[in-house]
């Protein structure tokens, strides 16, 4: 795994669903057809309410109009992030618009195994709650080695939780991969 990440962050609040990560009309398309998964990147995020993405008083665009990436690499959410239904679109859905990282207060845990069973981000568990001190646009380098997030935009340092095994399945680019990297099927 890449041992650090660096880059700008997109801010959301509490109880992020997997409905706001890729909303329901966008499942139309496919994950394995590579003209078709583009579009999951376009959408993600799209069902947040303007009002509360982003910057405080919202109105922050995810995804450029006409875009399939974001500038964005970094999410940081409060807790449960990733409730609702049970699909894996919706850490593919970050993952294909660019996103290398959530780093939230706590997960709904089947969006957590679905981020790390398919190697499609890592979820990291802050100490505390990051929206609190964290600006969308921030510039953010997260160090694996010392479970550390650092905000270059504001000189402020965080530790999180450590990823343990996470880490290695994530980086193998998930749970079967793993598997067979380390022998067990």
């Amino acid at each position: 795994m890449n041992q650090k990440i660096r880059g700008k962050t997109f801010v959301l609040g509490d109880d992020i669903d997997t409905d706001q990560i890729i909303p329901a009309q966008h499942l139309v398309y496919s994950l394995t057809n590579d003209e078709e998964r583009c579009f999951y990147g376009r959408f993600a995020l799209s069902g947040v309410p303007a009002t509360a993405s982003g910057l405080p008083g919202g109105g922050v665009s995810f995804t450029a109009a006409n875009s399939f990436r974001s500038e964005f690499k970094i999410i940081v959410g409060g807790k449960n992030f990733g409730c609702g239904s049970s699909r894996e679109h919706a850490p593919a859905a970050l993952q294909i618009a660019g996103v290398q990282t959530v780093i939230a207060t706590s997960y709904a845990r089947i969006f957590y195994r679905n981020a790390v069973d398919g190697g499609f981000l890592i979820p990291y568990e802050s100490r505390e709650n990051l929206t609190e001190v964290i600006q969308t646009g921030d510039e953010i380098e997260i160090d694996h080695d010392k479970d550390e997030l650092r905000n270059l935009s504001r000189d402020q340092t965080f530790h999180m939780n450590p990823l343990g095994d996470v880490a290695e399945i994530v980086a193998a680019g998930g749970i079967f991969e793993y598997a067979r990297k380390s022998g067990m099927i």
